[in-house]
């Protein structure tokens, strides 16, 4: 399983535990290592960034406990290769085998020991990179973030997502100048694959009853339809047979969002979509008008917020073939 992955990854180094160690401080994430007997220097560690995404493959050659006060912004996918992996946390214990991983949140503080021939890959994910995978295919995110439950899942029971997995890793360490747009799709890829398969507080929220899924279906499928109108929350209520005191409601509850702050974001994720795809847009100003973003800079500014760039540089990257 993934056995060869990340071998001809732009950094890959050998040694000591403790000069592992080091390095997983600077690329992967801060953490404190303790040993268990004598160091060997059996220790392997392969980097590689893809797409926002931190690609790792790490041994420690011997067994070893490692502790971080916690993983910030960002969420780690870990998967176990080959020996066993133990995770505490204050009120559980789990035990990894090969071929099963683990989805840690940001926030959440690491406390674990591996064994001395374990070996794991380790995918670290910005938290912008998760919300803003939510929020372009599904039209909104969670308040308080995207959440996974703390569930051990079997990837061998899943072959379709260690394919996903492994073609990613493959194409992350390929010398070869990747083409346009496909660093992009194997991320939104991995990020879909991991919603879908961990679960999530995004599933919690996307399973109203039979009368507020009707209602709310029929104010999405409005939505969506007229997503390059200046949409009224009146109209939209009038369309889904509801008050505006009741749709306000229906989406607080189900979509932790504003009818309003959903058509923007929508309206954005679209205009995202656009600028890295759509070879016919030419500026930025055309497409922000085309979707009813009349002031300009502000639109800007939420769509840096939203994505961490501005939109004439999604435009840039895209018309030079980045």
């Amino acid at each position: 399983m993934l056995v060869s992955v990340l071998n001809n990854a732009a950094m890959v180094v050998t040694g000591t535990p403790d000069q592992i160690s080091n390095h997983v401080n600077q690329h992967v994430g801060r953490h404190r290592l303790v040993m268990s007997g004598p160091q060997q220097s059996a220790a392997r560690l392969s980097l590689c960034d893809f797409a926002d995404l931190g690609l790792s493959r790490i041994s420690y050659g011997n067994q070893v406990r490692i502790a971080c006060p916690d993983l910030e912004d960002i969420y780690h996918f870990q998967i176990v290769m080959k020996g066993q992996c133990q995770w505490r946390f204050s009120d559980t214990e789990m035990l990894l085998q090969p071929g099963q991983a683990l989805m840690m949140n940001p926030g959440e503080k690491i406390d674990l020991t591996y064994s001395a021939d374990c070996e794991k890959l380790i995918v670290k994910i910005p938290e912008s990179v998760v919300r803003n995978t939510c929020i372009d295919h599904l039209g909104y995110a969670p308040k308080a973030g995207v959440l996974f439950e703390r569930k051990v899942v079997n990837l061998q029971q899943s072959k379709s997502f260690l394919s996903c997995v492994e073609a990613m890793f493959y194409e992350a360490s390929d010398d070869e100048v990747c083409l346009n747009g496909i660093s992009e799709t194997y991320r939104e890829l991995l990020v879909r694959k991991l919603l879908n398969t961990f679960q999530n507080n995004i599933q919690e929220v996307t399973s109203p009853n039979a009368n507020e899924d009707r209602t709310l279906q029929k104010a999405l499928e409005y939505i969506e339809t007229n997503i390059r109108e200046n949409l009224a929350v009146e109209e939209l209520a009038m369309v889904a047979g509801t008050s505006v005191r009741s749709l306000y409601n229906l989406f607080s509850q189900r979509l932790s969002i504003t009818p309003k702050l959903y058509i923007k974001q929508r309206r954005l994720a679209e205009i995202h979509r656009e600028l890295k795809h759509n070879t016919a847009i030419r500026n930025v100003t055309e497409v922000a008008l085309d979707y009813s973003f009349t002031h300009l800079g502000r639109f800007s500014s939420c769509y840096k917020e939203a994505y961490g760039e501005l939109p004439s540089e999604t435009l840039k990257r895209r018309q030079n073939g980045r």
